[in-house]
């Protein structure tokens, strides 16, 4: 309903007039402004994804639980170098959802796993690392030699000590998981070291002197079972504690190192395991009575090396 006056046009005039009272322009006003801001209503209804409390794919339930490597990565503010280091020493590995929201051909990982990795103190130690690379490179790079020996060694330093005890809480756990531990160190201890592949020759002979120390524990504990050779290598079997440990030793031959291996990787392995016998060798021998480290001779080591 209109409300208004009609008043009569001027002579000579054929139009006519009408007077509106100003508040029935106000509702139509409001009505169009809102209209504007909201905008229409989708005449097909909600969308599928908005339908399940209005969550979009992906971001709840079991797809929400996995993120994509490069999400992780981003998270931790790491490179693809140090982050694989990352989850090989913490024991991190990746996983296979049955619903992969990112796509069929990305590396998933769990979103419990990362913020476990999130709070690694190792963290800290590689952006230091990293930030001690820099400075030493430029110095290298301006022909300051000195200052680079000195900057050297004062090298950011971690140890593996608080990983050990963390994925081992027993002793026998670490009994448990050493066949890998015997066989990494048995694979390096017939390498040679090599610049070019990475290979530190530390790494080598801290290697041969740990698996010289658990062969010298198996002979005096006389806890030897079984020998097999084979095209391999040989395989042992000994009995520590109860448990049945099975190593593989490769042949005594000139070793030739494949391209296609990546040694970055094998000698993180190779460092967690180190860490990891020299806890379990110092155990043993403190419950045979022997003193560890052992004397070595060095007439003996001057003639093998």
């Amino acid at each position: 309903q209109v409300q208004g006056e009609f008043s009569p046009s001027p002579a000579g005039s054929s139009a006519s007039r009408v007077s509106l009272h100003p508040a029935v322009l106000v509702p139509s006003s409001v009505e169009a402004m809102a209209k504007r801001k909201h905008g229409k209503k989708n005449p097909r209804g909600t969308k599928k994804a908005d339908k399940i409390h209005g969550m979009r794919k992906g971001k709840k339930g079991e797809a929400a639980q996995y993120i994509t490597r490069a999400q992780a990565m981003a998270k931790l503010q790491v490179s693809l170098a140090d982050f694989r280091k990352l989850c090989i020493l913490k024991g991190v590995y990746p996983r296979d959802p049955k619903k992969k929201s990112q796509g069929l051909d990305k590396t998933y990982y769990h979103l419990k796993d990362i913020q476990f990795l999130s709070h690694e103190p190792l963290l800290n130690k590689f952006f230091d690392l990293k930030t001690f690379m820099k400075k030493f490179k430029r110095l290298m790079g301006r022909g300051e030699r000195d200052l680079a020996e000195g900057l050297e060694s004062r090298k950011p330093d971690y140890t593996l000590h608080h990983l050990v005890r963390e994925r081992y809480p027993s002793f026998d756990d670490a009994v448990r998981d050493l066949d890998d531990g015997l066989s990494m160190l048995a694979v390096f201890q017939a390498l040679s070291g090599d610049q070019k592949r990475g290979i530190p020759v530390a790494a080598i002979n801290e290697a041969t002197r740990l698996y010289q120390e658990f062969q010298l524990y198996v002979i005096r504990a006389q806890a030897l079972r079984k020998v097999f050779a084979s095209v391999k290598g040989y395989y042992y079997q000994a009995e520590v504690r109860g448990q049945s440990v099975t190593w593989l030793a490769p042949h005594q031959f000139a070793q030739e190192l494949p391209p296609e291996v990546d040694f970055r990787v094998m000698l993180t392995f190779l460092e967690f395991y180190r860490a990891m016998v020299k806890f379990v060798n110092f155990r043993l021998y403190a419950e045979l009575g022997l003193a560890y480290p052992p004397k070595r001779s060095t007439v003996r080591d001057d003639s093998s090396a």
